[in-house]
């Protein structure tokens, strides 16, 4: 606000027209900028304030604020090294198999091969029973009928090749027995590649949980970092605000303020037409 819309403004109000909320925000804007333009100003000159005695503490402070700051980030950075290499580490341990692990797998894909090829042999030797007990029930059906013919010849013939049957079904029995053998045998045997196989992963994983507790301590530790870096910038910029807020008011009255604030009048400027503006409102405001 400026002198000349002041008085627009108090002549106004000796008519009754008030307009408080209106004066109210203006000031809350300005003030805002104002605050900001105090930090931005403290931040830029506060390197030149040192022989300034009423913003001793405030330099000082920056001084050790800002080398702690230096060390955070420092710590900071190398945590996130530590993390970003405990990630590869773990990445690599569980995606990594050696070569027991790879010997063991290729055992199990040759294992479960064999085991496919017997269970076909197992189904075509079953097949091949059920063909001669279906060919033995007939001739056996054949006999019954020829014996109650009294045909000898034929009988003789019939009996002849069901004892043939008989052999030849014993001898598929003998196949079927030797392949569930085998398939058995295979199927322990692929359980127990899978017990080694299970305790070749957890030997990964035991290793990989070290570099899990590494991801986790560094993970705190970067939280741990990142809160005492955002307090101590917290408490910089608030410094920075103090230091920025008495050059500011100063510039023209105190000859170390005035050089700090060099090469920055223009804004001391616009900052002190702030806090007019600012007052001017308060007053309109009732304030």
């Amino acid at each position: 606000m400026t002198t000349s819309r002041y008085i627009i403004a108090r002549i106004a109000q000796a008519f009754g027209i008030q307009r408080r909320q209106l004066r109210m925000a203006e000031a809350s804007s300005e003030m805002h900028l104002l605050r900001e333009a105090e930090q931005v100003l403290g931040q830029s000159v506060w390197e030149r304030v040192q022989e300034v005695e009423e913003l001793g503490v405030e330099y000082w402070n920056l001084r050790r604020l800002i080398k702690e700051r230096e060390e955070i980030l420092s710590k900071l950075s190398e945590c996130e090294v530590v993390l970003a290499e405990a990630h590869h580490q773990r990445t690599m341990l569980l995606s990594a198999k050696s070569n027991s692990q790879q010997e063991l797998e290729l055992r199990r894909a040759d294992l479960l091969t064999s085991l496919e090829k017997l269970a076909k042999d197992r189904d075509f030797v079953i097949q091949q029973a059920r063909e001669i007990r279906r060919i033995y029930d007939g001739l056996k059906m054949k006999l019954e009928v020829l014996q109650e013919e009294g045909t000898s010849d034929a009988i003789l013939k019939t009996r002849t090749r069901m004892a043939e049957l008989k052999i030849d079904f014993t001898r598929l029995k003998e196949d079927r027995d030797r392949v569930a053998r085998q398939i058995a045998a295979g199927d322990a045997e692929i359980d127990e590649i899978d017990t080694q196989l299970t305790e070749e992963k957890q030997k990964h994983r035991a290793d990989a949980s070290v570099a899990f507790q590494q991801i986790g301590q560094a993970n705190r530790d970067i939280s741990s970092h990142k809160s005492q870096l955002g307090l101590t910038e917290t408490q910089m910029r608030q410094l920075f605000s103090e230091i920025g807020r008495h050059v500011s008011r100063n510039a023209f009255g105190n000859e170390e303020c005035r050089k700090a604030a060099k090469g920055h009048i223009p804004m001391v400027e616009i900052m002190r037409a702030l806090r007019k503006s600012v007052a001017m409102n308060h007053r309109l405001a009732g304030m």
